[in-house]
């Protein structure tokens, strides 16, 4: 009877947009389940699809929760983990001036080489030491030092609408600094899909910059780096790893606002969360969130708090250097638990932003082989770079089909799989990669490039 009221609401001769045929049938909708006390599965699915056409509504995050507990046969089964490596395929025996182990599939002889691997190598194609050491230092600025707590007042909380936690925590980390903005502005801004399972940090930032503040991207962050920036009046947009229903880990985005040595807490804002605000996490349980990224985090400030902030990033204002501290911390964690799949992982991507492609194939197949989360690859892809550089194209083409059979929202895995498509030769299914990545983000920079280059 519900769904068969709301295909009337929809074509019924309304005046109005299509949006607002929507709302009316989510309100038809969300009256009808709260009357009823037991909902149909009929209903849920009808609510679910409606944040497909961005119509949300009270209650949404739990509908989409039972959604997804209810058997859908028509669906592919959601994956366990990401796939294992691909070392039956030609391309995956790596160039022939690979080290030992870099392309074995993650053996034991090469991913300890990995583990052990000296963080003074130049990497290759960068600066010799004396151009990095040339870095600018910043003006003098007072930077306080961290006191045992501190706190930033001024946060206006914001729920985020269904897969939005992206555009509602920039916003709230934007309203520290009174720009009044709705996560609905973010997001038309940073995902015009609204289905978009991903949002990078690299976005979070352009969009703080969009609005006149400052912000950037560091990884292989500390936790008296984030006491130091929050003591200074600079909120933190942190990317941590969380897991609303057991073992469904995803990606997830917090604002730091304040510390307690006393507690040993870190206190933040959670557009998902409740209460939401001012929440309260044990240091230790905020590392193990937060080192899953890296320890990726984004100070955000006004342009003429630039020089304290400066102070307070010290050598990691270098990208080289942030690399080689990130990947110090990466293979001492090795060193503790050779069986720490996100540890193997850091180890990866921190080499591969050092230029040291071919040993971050060899941990990051390590990583592999110890079974990360389906969608640890939904959110960070120096793998696929890796892959990419030593010819490993099977590997990318493999990898993005595990993250597109769960979902279509993901631009990246398509544009990586274009690349790995656009190697091989295969430029017409290179070409509908590019252009399936565009349909989920018209506004992906890479994938319009990588459209361009096959003209």
């Amino acid at each position: 009877m519900i769904l068969g009221l709301a295909t009337l609401a929809l074509t019924a001769p309304l005046r109005g947009s299509l949006t607002s045929r929507l709302r009316a049938v989510a309100a038809l909708l969300v009256g009808c389940t709260l009357g009823l006390v037991v909902a149909g599965s009929g209903t849920v699915f009808a609510l679910a699809a409606l944040s497909e056409h961005g119509v949300h509504y009270p209650g949404e995050r739990r509908v989409h929760a039972l959604a997804d507990r209810i058997p859908q046969p028509w669906k592919a089964s959601k994956p366990v983990h990401v796939p294992l490596p691909t070392v039956s395929s030609p391309e995956a025996v790596g160039p022939a001036n690979a080290p030992a182990g870099a392309a074995s599939g993650g053996t034991t002889a090469g991913a300890a080489a990995v583990a052990t691997a000296p963080v003074t190598g130049v990497a290759a194609g960068a600066a010799p030491a004396a151009a990095q050491a040339a870095v600018p230092a910043p003006s003098p600025a007072q930077v306080a030092a961290p006191a045992t707590s501190a706190k930033i007042n001024g946060v206006k909380h914001m729920w985020q609408n269904w897969n939005n936690c992206g555009p509602a925590t920039i916003t709230m980390a934007a309203s520290v600094f009174g720009k009044a903005q709705s996560q609905a502005q973010a997001a038309a801004f940073l995902k015009p899909n609204a289905n978009d399972k991903n949002v990078s940090p690299h976005e979070l930032v352009a969009y703080a910059r969009s609005l006149g503040l400052e912000s950037d991207v560091r990884s292989g962050g500390t936790l008296d780096r984030l006491r130091t920036l929050l003591a200074n009046g600079i909120p933190v947009v942190a990317e941590i790893w969380y897991a609303p229903e057991p073992d469904d880990w995803m990606g997830h985005y917090r604002l730091l606002v304040g510390y307690d040595d006393a507690t040993q807490k870190i206190t933040f804002f959670d557009s998902f969360l409740p209460p939401g605000q001012n929440v309260q996490i044990s240091y230790a349980r905020f590392d193990y969130e937060w080192r899953v990224f890296n320890r990726t985090y984004l100070p955000v400030y006004q342009p003429d708090q630039a020089a304290k902030v400066a102070a307070i990033l010290g050598q990691d204002r270098d990208e080289r250097a942030m690399y080689e501290r990130a990947l110090a911390v990466a293979q001492s964690e090795v060193q503790v638990q050779a069986n720490d799949a996100f540890a193997w992982f850091n180890t990866g991507t921190n080499l591969a932003g050092l230029g040291r492609q071919s040993e971050a194939v060899a941990a990051f197949d390590k990583a592999r082989s110890l079974k990360l989360p389906f969608r640890m690859l939904w959110y960070q892809f120096a793998a696929f770079d890796a892959y990419l550089a030593e010819g490993r194209y099977a590997d990318v083409i493999a990898l993005a089909d595990a993250n597109l059979q769960h979902t279509k929202d993901l631009e990246e895995s398509y544009y990586y799989k274009g690349r790995a498509l656009q190697a091989q030769g295969q430029k017409a299914a290179a070409r509908a990669a590019y252009q399936a990545a565009l349909k989920a983000n018209p506004k992906h920079v890479p994938s319009q490039h990588g459209l361009a280059s096959l003209d």
